[in-house]
């Protein structure tokens, strides 16, 4: 299916860039994708060298907690859930305690610390995949999970709203948190029915209940600080949880006899060959997607989306948030463009403005997050993960309307 998604960038491109051309006398169009093309090619270099460091970084930090022993007990403490919800993966192997690291980093909104993390995870349970080249059901549900992961700490956007001059720049943190809820649990639900795996079960069922219960009480908790002071304490608490993992995995390490500086360098070096391998999968996806963008494609789409609202008289000012949404799942820093511009000209404080706001945290991208992932494992046949990824997406990006309008709409 990816490989069709793929090639239908470039086609709906291309078909885009001719009626552009003929039909709006616009014959620089192709110009602009061919630039667009050699300017991605460019970036997924940039980004790929980002990545050596802090992959890296946190593959070392990593070995260090298999080292002391503490990841293999934070397995241990998830393999009752992750052994129901991914059958294929027995109790205490490594890929549950690296899930884990990775899904709690997102839930964080560490980036940093999660692409690094999630990565090793895929490879984990590349371990057990018969077939090496197609997805299993383990590391199609843990995409998922990740591309829909519920985001506590939205500070990146809470940070562009404060210096777009918002009144309340954490007024969309609770909207924004509605609609990541609603978008992981969507993308748990398809991809369990798709998989049937039984959710019904009581370790599940108990492991939901307890999650939703510490995320009402985070709401409430939120609710009661000022935009300055969550800002500060989200802040707060991402830096230490960062910095407190280091320091734990270190002191535990040493504690054990063991030569933290040696096996930091040892688990560091993978982090070198992982940025390689994943470089011909990002520059593929990174290639169509900007093409697909500089074709007007995206204009296109929006304008007509707007012609059929307009002819049902229903409200069409959602359509005007839409680029933020439909460039998620494809680019991060094109959606954050997207969500900056809508900022601009409607107001930050603005209906669109705060709906793209929403949009921005409800989601997350989803076919770049598939291409770095599954590149790195070696995966060319994704199955279902990009129906099962969209589906969330589509979720998220719905409560973000409904849950805006309830906000929002005066």
């Amino acid at each position: 299916m990816l490989h069709r998604i793929w090639l239908g960038f470039f086609l709906l491109a291309f078909l885009a860039g001719l009626f552009q051309w003929l039909f709006q006398g616009d014959a620089e169009v192709f110009q602009r994708m061919v630039t667009a093309m050699f300017d991605m090619a460019g970036l997924t270099v940039e980004l790929a060298i980002g990545l050596v460091g802090l992959l890296a970084f946190w593959l070392g930090v990593v070995a260090l907690g298999e080292a002391s022993g503490l990841v293999d007990r934070l397995g241990r403490l998830m393999s009752p859930l992750f052994t129901r919800l991914m059958p294929g993966v027995p109790a205490g192997h490594p890929a549950i305690s690296s899930m884990t690291l990775n899904l709690s980093a997102n839930v964080l909104g560490l980036d940093n610390a999660a692409t690094p993390l999630g990565i090793r995870a895929m490879k984990d349970l590349q371990t057990l995949n018969p077939t090496p080249d197609t997805a299993t059901n383990a590391q199609i549900l843990f995409l998922v999970l990740n591309t829909s992961s519920v985001t506590l700490f939205p500070v990146t956007i809470l940070l562009y709203r404060a210096q777009m001059g918002a009144a309340d720049p954490a007024s969309v943190f609770i909207p924004i948190l509605i609609a990541t809820s609603c978008s992981t649990l969507a993308g748990l639900l398809v991809t369990a029915w798709v998989q049937r795996i039984r959710l019904t079960d009581t370790v599940v069922l108990a492991w939901l209940a307890g999650a939703f219960a510490l995320l009402l009480a985070l709401v409430g908790w939120f609710a009661t600080l000022s935009a300055e002071a969550l800002q500060r304490q989200s802040s707060l608490l991402a830096n230490v949880m960062i910095l407190g993992l280091v320091v734990l995995f270190l002191l535990a390490a040493h504690r054990r006899g063991i030569n933290v500086y040696e096996t930091f360098v040892e688990g560091a070096k993978s982090g070198f060959q992982t940025a390689i391998d994943i470089i011909p999968f990002l520059l593929a996806m990174l290639v169509a997607v900007g093409v697909f963008r500089a074709s007007g494609a995206l204009d296109l789409l929006l304008d007509s989306l707007r012609g059929l609202v307009a002819l049902t008289g229903a409200d069409a000012r959602w359509v005007d948030a839409m680029p933020t949404a439909l460039m998620n799942p494809l680019s991060g820093s094109g959606a954050r463009a997207m969500m900056i511009d809508t900022m601009n000209q409607f107001g930050v404080d603005s209906f669109q403005g705060r709906l793209a706001a929403t949009m921005q945290g409800s989601t997350e991208t989803t076919f770049y997050v598939l291409a770095v992932y599954f590149g790195a494992a070696g995966i060319r046949h994704a199955r279902h993960a990009v129906a099962c990824g969209l589906a969330a997406d589509v979720a998220g990006i719905t409560a973000a309307i409904v849950v805006s309008y309830w906000f929002y709409s005066i």
